[in-house]
């Protein structure tokens, strides 16, 4: 008797675990799924040197991932010492990675266009040469329409029509070598970072609190 009362308690037990937990488990495994497939856009910018830009994004909400490295030009796989020759025609850029619905394409071209001078022609500071020139490099047209509406706002509402930034489309983007990755991050008390990236961190933070992470 003792053997049969155990045996429909397991019994019990299993059709529970079946009938309840499972359905529980598979709900868990379907929300995970649906996080995974969060819907990410990119971004295009130049605005100097790459170590800069990069610093800045890393730090703004809801963008995921920053890459610095190349593209405008006219050779393939370029090398930073090749694009730092002025003659390969890329610009350094940074390619970001962003959620969409923590940020808009429109709130990091703000960003962009004052976290450096888009009024100097291939120059930002002490870095010249065409390789620094002001550019957005958009992915698609919708991209390029709210690029070029708030370029033509800001040069009649703010820069009296000085704006040299450069709107075009992306062709091929080259990520750069691995020891301009994540440069600020771990290059912190090196002079260049000291001199001109915490100056432009600090000026984010302050313009930008919201944004930050």
């Amino acid at each position: 008797m003792e053997v049969t009362r155990r045996s429909l308690a397991c019994l019990a037990l299993t059709l529970f675990t079946v009938s309840v937990v499972q359905p529980l488990t598979g709900l868990a495994q379907s929300n995970t799924g649906e996080n995974k497939e969060k819907k990410l856009e990119k971004a295009t910018f130049g605005g100097g040197c790459f170590w800069c830009t990069e610093a800045v994004f890393q730090r703004v909400k809801g963008v995921q991932k920053v890459v610095s490295g190349y593209t405008g030009g006219k050779i393939k796989n370029p090398t930073y010492e090749q694009v730092c020759t002025g003659t390969t025609g890329h610009a350094e850029v940074i390619q970001v990675e962003f959620d969409p619905k923590v940020v808009s394409f429109a709130k990091l071209l703000e960003i962009h266009w004052k976290t450096h001078d888009p009024t100097t022609l291939n120059k930002q500071g002490y870095d010249e040469g065409t390789q620094y020139r002001s550019a957005i490099f958009y992915q698609n047209e919708e991209q390029k329409k709210v690029a070029q509406e708030y370029k033509d706002k800001l040069n009649k509402e703010v820069f009296d029509g000085k704006i040299v930034t450069e709107i075009t489309p992306l062709d091929v983007f080259y990520a750069a070598e691995d020891y301009h990755q994540n440069y600020y991050n771990l290059n912190a008390n090196k002079g260049y970072c000291k001199a001109v990236i915490v100056p432009k961190l600090k000026k984010f933070e302050e313009v930008f609190s919201d944004a930050k992470k």
